[in-house]
């Protein structure tokens, strides 16, 4: 009779790992202010928690595409309602860790991080309207310019330059009002969902879409204008990274592209620094890309090469 091979009783020396990680977790957390009376307590904010936010309100701005199955439409507004209500207050509970956390050096009394956390949690809210229009308007560029795509619904459903932009514009929300921890948090769940990687300090203006998406990255000063496409594997990056008196680098400074309205960026296009490139300009695919161009540039790899100076590399 066949059957498992036989496995000798496993020793694992488990309390050996157990306090090898305590010491790791205790030298981390000394230099960082983290060894507190209530350090027992979660500091942190949630990406599982997150997640389901994110997710209930995709539901609740399109509620008959990403709302539940069964959802029907005489009862759309009670199902909005409802789980945005939901959602709100789960945020709020988000919303106070990052503030208590971020305070944690300097902690204010609980009740007033509360009113601050109630307040931030209210004006996101009041701006769920105002993403849902400005979604609408990126569902239509998408359709409008992609011949691939034969509905709006094909688009929401099913484009990731989409469902990273519902991402981004809640996550900019947020980074605005102050909780940047957990603007984060939702821009990492669509940079793992899509591929797609935009900051959520990225100011992005009217019907954008960025098509394929597979690899684009979008740092956080960078402001992109109306109408613009991107194509994939599109960087809008930083050149350099000057570092400040403890050798750590600056943070903040604006050092990401300034893309005008009207502008088409091809597939594999790396443009680095605050560069502008104007109005109605197309950078072709692969093109290396550190200096501004003006208005209604056409910009190849070719015409790169043309303007570079005589190097004395013949053949």
């Amino acid at each position: 009779m066949s059957g498992p091979a036989y496995l000798p009783a496993a020793h694992w020396n488990l309390d050996s790992i157990v306090s090898g990680l305590r010491e790791a977790r205790v030298a981390w957390r000394g230099p960082r202010g983290r060894l507190r009376e209530d350090a027992g307590l979660r500091e942190f904010p949630s990406q599982e928690s997150l997640r389901q936010i994110i997710k209930d309100l995709c539901g609740a701005l399109f509620p008959m595409r990403l709302g539940p199955i069964d959802l029907r439409e005489e009862v759309e507004d009670f199902y909005v309602g409802h789980t945005i209500g939901a959602a709100l207050d789960a945020l709020l509970h988000q919303v106070g860790l990052e503030l208590q956390y971020v305070g944690r050096q300097d902690p204010a009394p609980q009740a007033d991080t509360q009113q601050r956390a109630i307040e931030i949690v209210r004006q996101f809210g009041a701006e769920l309207p105002r993403v849902r229009a400005a979604l609408d308007l990126d569902v239509t560029a998408a359709y409008q310019g992609d011949p691939a795509a034969h509905s709006v619904d094909e688009v929401l459903l099913c484009y990731p330059g989409v469902a990273a932009m519902i991402h981004h514009r809640l996550a900019n929300v947020l980074y605005r009002l102050g909780v940047p921890m957990l603007a984060r948090i939702v821009a990492e769940i669509a940079h793992a969902d899509t591929g797609i990687d935009i900051h959520p300090g990225a100011t992005i203006g009217r019907s954008f879409f960025i098509d394929h998406g597979t690899g684009v990255v979008i740092g956080e000063t960078a402001i992109i204008g109306d109408r613009v496409r991107l194509y994939q594997m599109v960087t809008l990056g930083a050149k350099r990274f000057p570092p400040g008196e403890n050798g750590e680098l600056k943070k903040g400074l604006a050092r990401h592209p300034l893309i005008e309205d009207d502008v088409v960026i091809y597939a594999g296009a790396t443009i680095l620094g605050r560069v502008t490139i104007g109005k109605g300009s197309t950078i072709g695919g692969n093109v290396w890309l550190t200096r501004s161009v003006p208005p209604g540039s056409n910009v190849t790899q070719a015409s790169l090469v043309s303007d570079m100076p005589d190097c004395g590399l013949g053949g």
